[in-house]
């Protein structure tokens, strides 16, 4: 048995098994990047799976949909993690008994080595030893008897080393990143709506790290000013720009604001989060008059059905005022749904949008009243009304019309809905990851490591000088590269005659 274990944690250990499990690692990652993750859209998941039918199902049971939170991810994930440990603490236990060794003693036969040339001087052996260490200077060398052992390229091991550790370091910083770090998605109104970082309850939603329950989040605030967007004339779109405002820190105590010019791509930093400009849509704004004279104004964010023409679907809520019965009050609310057209194209009277910039905005509602089922204590989408409620016939469609801006529809009890403006919204995403910058460092070492152990070569030279009958001195060298052997030959050859030669040079 314990054999079996002794092999087991070897071959656990090597540095092949290490590669391979770094290999399956990636190998296992590729389904986060090229399927649609439960974490980040589970209506993509939903569709995908819809789509494709058995093999969807089969890939939603596997985990394929959450790579990063299946078993299968975590053990390949910590086995490549015990195999890295077990395999550098040797090698860097040989890497230190290496640095502190005097370098290898001179071969008996110098001749065998891949390189060699050898000439008879007219120096003293100890003479040619010293010119040998003049040669070699910046190499590591040990003198002898008429000997000089000389070794060079300790850097490629270094660098291995550096790379496997930085490695190590990375999937550490990843695995603490996982636990310690959130990323959340508010949508906020353009024009003077403001983001506060208090807590989860101020996010559409929030995805927090195993170590996060959400109570001490950084504090900051973020106010969007005027927005803005540019479109090709196909309606794709070139650039998102939102002039903000935020605070943080000590600028939360005395009420300062800076300003920031967010885009995509250039999220603002601040306190340890980034919050980064995902997208954008629209908020039309509606006034309802009830019979009795009152109004009610409001907006509410619209979703796009169409991210080319950015054609917007969404539900406006309103309960009617002055009426304190509830059974009374919930048969009289109203819901204002539809197609928000920014740029409208009319077919007959189907609505359609064909720019995503506004352009003369129209929206074609169906007005429905009764009871929207808001207050039976369930969740609700502030996108859509409930269908059930529809199907039970609480909720009934009393109303549809196609309406520009200024426009209004009267309905059959003399409520008036008026549409009164449309306005932008933007979606932003807050990210923290405490451990980003030791991903960076690490990602940056790795790379250096992994260049300096494929460029440094391992290489060897031994200098023997012997003397001679006729009072000359034998002086042979050799080399050898302990790796490839590409490019030595041409520096061996400048050292052999830098050693053999120079007193003829």
């Amino acid at each position: 048995m314990i054999a079996f274990l002794r092999n087991t944690w070897r071959g656990l250990t090597s540095m092949r098994t290490a590669l391979t499990l770094l290999f399956l690692l990636a190998l296992a990652a590729m389904p986060g990047a090229l399927l649609p993750q439960l974490s980040l859209n589970a209506a993509k998941v939903d569709e995908y799976v819809a789509e494709h039918g058995w093999w969807g199902e089969l890939l939603l049971k596997l985990g394929f949909f959450e790579v990063y939170a299946t078993p299968w991810f975590a053990a390949i994930y910590l086995l490549l993690f015990t195999s890295l440990v077990g395999c550098l603490l040797p090698r860097t236990w040989e890497y230190f008994k290496q640095m502190r060794a005097r370098p290898v003693l001179v071969p008996r036969n110098l001749s065998r080595m891949p390189h060699h040339a050898q000439a008879e001087l007219d120096v003293t052996p100890d003479e040619a030893v010293e010119r040998a260490r003049k040669v070699l200077r910046g190499w590591r060398t040990d003198t002898g008897d008429g000997t000089v052992s000389a070794e060079r390229g300790y850097l490629r091991e270094t660098g291995n080393l550096v790379f496997h550790f930085a490695l190590l370091g990375l999937l550490v910083s990843f695995a603490l990143g996982k636990m310690y770090s959130y990323e959340g998605q508010v949508i906020v109104q353009a024009g003077g709506g403001q983001f506060c970082n208090g807590g989860i309850f101020n996010y559409d939603s929030f995805r927090p790290g195993l170590r996060v329950d959400g109570t001490e989040l950084t504090p900051f605030c973020v106010e969007i000013g005027e927005f803005s967007a540019d479109y090709l004339d196909n309606g794709q779109p070139v650039g998102y720009r939102a002039a903000i405002r935020y605070q943080s820190g000590e600028d939360i105590a005395t009420n300062t604001w800076r300003p920031y010019d967010l885009q995509v791509n250039h999220p603002l930093r601040t306190g340890g989060d980034r919050v980064y400009l995902l997208g954008h849509g629209y908020t039309p704004t509606f006034t309802v008059t009830f019979p009795n004279g009152e109004k009610r104004t409001q907006g509410i964010q619209w979703l796009p059905s169409d991210q080319l023409t950015l054609a917007s679907e969404g539900a406006t809520k309103f309960d009617p005022p002055g009426i304190t019965d509830s059974e009374t009050r919930r048969k009289n609310q109203i819901a204002v749904t539809g197609l928000l057209a920014p740029t409208p194209l009319l077919h007959g009277t189907i609505l359609s949008s064909k720019f995503p910039a506004l352009n003369d905005p129209m929206v074609a509602v169906d007005v429905y009243r009764g009871d929207l089922g808001v207050d039976d204590g369930r969740g609700q989408s502030i996108f859509s009304i409930d269908k059930k409620m529809v199907d039970q016939g609480r909720l009934q469609k009393v109303a549809r019309q196609n309406l520009a801006l200024g426009e209004e529809i009267t309905l059959d009890d003399g409520t008036r809905v008026r549409f009164d403006s449309v306005n932008d919204w933007v979606s932003l995403q807050v990210s923290h990851d405490p451990t980003q910058g030791y991903v960076l460092a690490f990602a940056v070492l790795i790379i250096l490591g992994l260049g300096v152990s494929l460029s440094v070569k391992r290489r060897r030279v031994w200098v023997r000088a012997t003397p001679r009958d006729d009072g000359r001195t034998l002086v042979e060298v050799g080399g050898l590269a302990r790796t490839d052997q590409a490019g030595y030959g041409e520096e061996f050859t400048r050292l052999a005659r830098a050693v053999l030669n120079e007193e003829r040079s």
